[in-house]
């Protein structure tokens, strides 16, 4: 039994006039299955209109698909009785795109991490403290960060904030959705680091939303590819990506490109 089983998952949109029979099904996911096992993190990408966010709703529980099951940690998430609910909250987090959006702005980073920490552990004022200082420390900002507001900070500051806060209940996945995508190269590349020493240091899984391929190459285990709502290919290794003669993989390949001109003539191996 995995970590996440998501089995055989079926969601449209209805879209329609005033009458009944003039309703439209758009059929957004086509039985999607796959398996996230401990300590590993699936990259899974595709390009905008794919479906990749609203199978990350029917995943954190925001979304109940039309036919299906998630189950995690054995437990399917949206039957199961509400203490068990509330341990899957707890182990399961996300980070989302927009870090500024995924936080209240009248809240102080302190505030922000504190949030989880105060609804499910009692920890006296001190302890909360410094275990809020120890989190920010970890993803690379420090205690003089503790009192500033959201927009006092770049993006993948506050975006290591989100991360800080996801990572605070020590959960055993956490849902990244397009979390680097916004950012700007050098940032990115440095938050995926971070979240690579992240996943070793407390054995977390990840699931690793993206339209980026050398983002999920980096930070994955396995890699599948979502299509127009199916889920086309599924690597049990990501190396199996620069092999697949899929069409629609070739084309993702054929998009890969270096970052500086001169380097464009990279081969497969080297991405």
């Amino acid at each position: 039994m995995g970590l996440l089983e998501v089995k055989q998952i079926n969601h449209s949109y209805h879209s329609g006039k005033l009458f009944k029979w003039n309703v439209q099904s758009n059929k957004v996911l086509n039985d999607i299955s796959f398996t996230i096992e401990e300590g590993t993190c699936l990259g899974l990408v595709g390009t905008s209109g794919a479906g990749k966010s609203t199978l990350g709703k029917v995943i954190l529980g925001i979304q109940p698909p039309q036919q299906g099951q998630i189950l995690f940690q054995g437990y399917d998430i949206y039957r199961a009785d509400k203490m068990t609910q509330r341990k899957i909250r707890r182990n399961l987090q996300v980070v989302f795109q927009d870090s500024y959006s995924s936080v209240n702005p009248r809240l102080t980073a302190e505030s922000i991490i504190s949030e989880p920490l105060e609804n499910y552990e009692r920890l006296t004022v001190a302890e909360l403290k410094s275990t809020v200082i120890s989190l920010l420390e970890r993803v690379g900002l420090s205690e003089k960060d503790l009192n500033k507001y959201p927009h006092q900070f770049s993006g993948g500051q506050l975006q290591r904030i989100n991360i800080a806060r996801a990572i605070s209940l020590k959960p055993k996945l956490i849902v990244l959705d397009e979390s680097v995508s916004s950012l700007d190269m050098v940032t990115q590349s440095l938050i995926l680091e971070l979240l690579k020493e992240l996943k070793q240091d407390f054995g977390l899984s990840y699931l690793f939303i993206t339209h980026d391929i050398k983002a999920a190459f980096s930070i994955s285990d396995r890699l599948g590819v979502l299509e127009k709502g199916e889920l086309i290919e599924l690597y049990e290794s990501k190396e199996q990506f620069f092999y697949s003669k899929n069409p629609v993989v070739l084309q993702m390949r054929d998009s890969i490109l270096a970052e500086h001109p001169r380097f464009r003539s990279i081969t497969k191996r080297e991405i």
